[in-house]
């Protein structure tokens, strides 16, 4: 499936704040990759140039595109983010992400605010949502900014040139942005997995598991079990969701890991395989090279022959 959103014409106000933001962001981003903010939660991400799919998990985040195009594949989903939309994204996703718009001169350049499902738990008593679908949402969705999101995320990145205001007034800042994506168009989405009880949490602690154990055999009764599900609603919910079984899931956290023992600690392949819990490394190489697009050894060259240095496997982004 594939979900694009055209790059829309923003309104003259609006736009005016998109430029002032991509101003900051493109002072503060001088280097490739992510940057790091003076707010934890809020961090930068810039491309030169078009890149080669990389790897990356994605947690409760806003990432909001500046300049440039991405192209975000979530299980067999790919999410195109454009100009003057956001991505939201409410539980832990691992995905594959490729910048296909950049250059020097204009860079693709990314907000991502980092969201805790605990605060938006608290604002749920005091927000009115509308009416639940009894059909569970994805996890991951592309949405039109709006001038009610876009202010108080340009104020928030203004205060990175106010460090003594920081501390005090981001916090509030971070509460008006919860309240704008509770009230907006993907609320309910968002809202889904701090429900307590709700089967959007129960699938949130799924994911958690399957984070913490995923070089572990999977048997699907026992982590049902563990989220107080049977184990057909579990696979239902878990594939609304993220797009994938749990147990696509755990191959893609697998295959994700693997990438990043082969590229950061050397490892070889068979070690690689048995350490993210393979226990036949053929099996691995053919499903490694259905997941990253070509066997094991000649991946890692080839990364490497394109100057990548690091792995984002498996950190967050957007």
């Amino acid at each position: 499936m594939n979900t694009q959103l055209k790059a829309i014409e923003l309104p003259s106000r609006l736009e005016q704040d998109y430029e002032e933001l991509t101003a900051i962001v493109e002072r503060y981003a001088q280097t490739e990759g992510v940057t790091q903010t003076a707010w934890p939660a809020l961090s930068f991400f810039r491309a030169d140039a078009p890149s080669d799919r990389s790897c990356a998990m994605y947690e409760p985040c806003l990432g909001l595109l500046l300049q440039g195009n991405k192209h975000v594949l979530v299980g067999d989903e790919r999410l195109e983010q454009e100009y003057g939309h956001y991505l939201i994204n409410s539980i832990d996703v691992p995905v594959t992400a490729q910048v296909v718009r950049a250059s020097p001169q204009q860079p693709c350049l990314c907000i991502t605010l980092r969201l805790d499902p605990v605060r938006i738990g608290e604002w749920l008593s005091e927000v009115k949502l509308p009416k639940p679908s009894t059909v569970t949402a994805r996890g991951i969705a592309l949405s039109p900014v709006s001038a009610g999101l876009l202010d108080p995320l340009l104020r928030l990145v203004r205060l990175l040139d106010s460090p003594q205001d920081l501390p005090l007034l981001a916090s509030l800042i971070e509460r008006e942005l919860l309240y704008r994506l509770l009230t907006g168009e993907q609320g309910v989405r968002l809202a889904q997995i701090a429900m307590a009880g709700g089967q959007g949490q129960q699938i949130a602690r799924a994911i958690h598991w399957l984070r913490q154990h995923f070089n572990k055999p999977l048997r699907i009764a026992e982590l049902a079990s563990m989220v107080n599900m049977s184990p057909s609603s579990l696979h239902h919910h878990f594939r609304q969701i993220t797009a994938m079984s749990p147990l696509q899931y755990q191959k893609v956290l697998r295959l994700h890991e693997a990438r990043r023992l082969l590229l950061t600690e050397g490892c070889d392949v068979a070690t690689a395989a048995h350490r993210v819990g393979y226990e036949s490394p053929s099996q691995f190489s053919r499903e490694y090279s259905r997941q990253h697009g070509a066997p094991p050894l000649r991946d890692v060259m080839r990364l490497r022959s394109l100057g990548t240095a690091s792995c984002p496997e498996l950190e967050a982004s957007a």
